[in-house]
């Protein structure tokens, strides 16, 4: 074993050991860095993080994620400790909508367009929407709504699968990742070529254009199940990096191709296991929420979860 295994293996075990001390729980985004996620206690998407923390007896939460997952968590277990072991861990799509711009724009289209929003982005903007949504549920719950026209937010790439898939007119929000909404079709398509026994998987922040060539659109978590249980013995998968590590993990004998090399979350990628150390050590960067926009917030949460 190398100096660097060395050095991982030393922080993992003093995590394991503050955990415990703590009585916390560890979770990271299938985004993180892969010495991350191999330690955590629950890995997946933010909001499916956030519920099975709710159902655990841990006092603090350690968030390996970017800042509104956090506070995701913070809506969804007041009574705990939600710690984000990097400050810096933000999300540049989250921070294109701002809950007094949100205010404005309901104003405009009026009270009968109600507003759906994905569940990354910030409290105080879940607690100016109606519902709350996830990549995976995005359609049912637009289609769930008793309305002609919905505006959702902030990612508008989102919002055009949705389109798409839906009689309803969608207003969109102009926000989008900035990892997924850069990737090319002529990337893509080169990478098709190159492997025409390749499946593409595709996540629906992407553009419409990468859509289009995508064999299955869908969330992490539906792109775990994807690769589980299609025949295709390779994959292109056109969404950032670190989901790279689960993949092959559970399909050892299948091959993942990223779509590009630059599909990288700096955000994601910012936290360490040294960070994860000194904010379980200091007990630091507690994320918390303002019970009024908590309250709200969680409203627009749960309204999403009644959704069949």
């Amino acid at each position: 074993m190398g100096i660097v295994e060395d050095e991982i293996k030393r922080s993992q075990a003093q995590i394991r050991r503050l955990l415990k001390e703590r009585n916390a729980v560890m979770l990271a985004h299938n985004y993180q860095r892969d010495e991350i996620q191999e330690m955590a206690d629950y890995s997946g998407d933010s909001l499916e993080l956030s519920r099975k923390a709710a159902g655990t007896d841990a006092e603090v939460i350690v968030f390996c994620g970017v800042h509104f997952m956090a506070e995701t968590a913070a809506i969804l277990s007041p009574q705990k400790t939600v710690l984000l072991p990097n400050l810096q861990a933000g999300c540049p799509m989250a921070d294109m909508i701002t809950a007094e711009k949100l205010r404005k724009k309901k104003e405009e289209l009026g009270p009968d367009v109600p507003v759906v929003t994905y569940v990354n982005s910030t409290a105080d903007v879940k607690a100016e929407s109606d519902i709350c949504c996830t990549s995976a549920n995005a359609l049912r719950v637009v289609e769930s709504l008793d309305a002609e026209r919905v505006l959702m937010t902030p990612d508008m790439n989102l919002a055009k699968w949705v389109q798409r898939n839906t009689k309803k007119k969608i207003e969109l929000w102009k926000g989008f990742c900035p990892t997924h909404h850069l990737l090319k079709p002529e990337r893509v398509a080169e990478l098709k070529a190159k492997y025409p026994d390749a499946k593409v998987a595709a996540h629906p922040e992407c553009a419409p254009e990468i859509l289009d060539l995508a064999d299955h659109v869908c969330s992490t978590s539906g792109m775990y199940a994807y690769a589980k249980k299609d025949s295709a013995m390779r994959f292109i998968i056109c969404t950032e990096s670190g989901i790279l590590y689960r993949l092959r993990k559970e399909n050892p004998e299948k091959e993942f191709i990223l779509a590009a090399e630059d599909m990288v979350c700096p955000n994601m990628k910012v936290t360490t296991l040294d960070d994860i150390v000194e904010s379980l050590t200091e007990m630091k960067n507690v994320i918390t929420v303002p019970e009024d926009i908590r309250v709200r917030a969680k409203l627009a949460v749960d309204k999403m979860l009644a959704v069949v």
